[in-house]
């Protein structure tokens, strides 16, 4: 199971960690864990290209975090964690066995 934890401050997104294989079909056919994969990527290289925010950025097999520098007040960057959010959301909703989500 993958499990997503979402990073907030004062009601604000900051950030986000993703944890584990979703287990949904073998590695290279699993498109739960494709999907947050592909969510997870494009939301931190969003908040560089399009927000012009340099997220502190950890990656290792199976695992992503990404928060957002102490004190940034980007609109852009407030708007692309949401979209994460609810894309993440989305596939929690689909595929409740493979993803699990919680808020921190």
């Amino acid at each position: 199971m993958t499990t997503v934890t979402l990073f907030h401050s004062e009601e604000k997104p900051v950030g986000f960690m993703c944890k584990g294989h979703a287990g949904f079909a073998r590695a290279g056919k699993d498109i739960v864990c494709a999907a947050v994969s592909v969510l997870s990527t494009t939301c931190a290289n969003a908040l560089e290209s399009v927000a012009g925010v340099i997220p502190q950025i950890e990656v290792e097999d199976g695992y992503m975090k990404v928060t957002l520098p102490q004190g940034c007040e980007s609109r852009d960057a407030e708007v692309i964690l949401r979209t994460f959010e609810q894309g993440v959301r989305d596939i929690e909703a689909s595929y409740p066995k493979y993803i699990h989500i919680t808020t921190r």
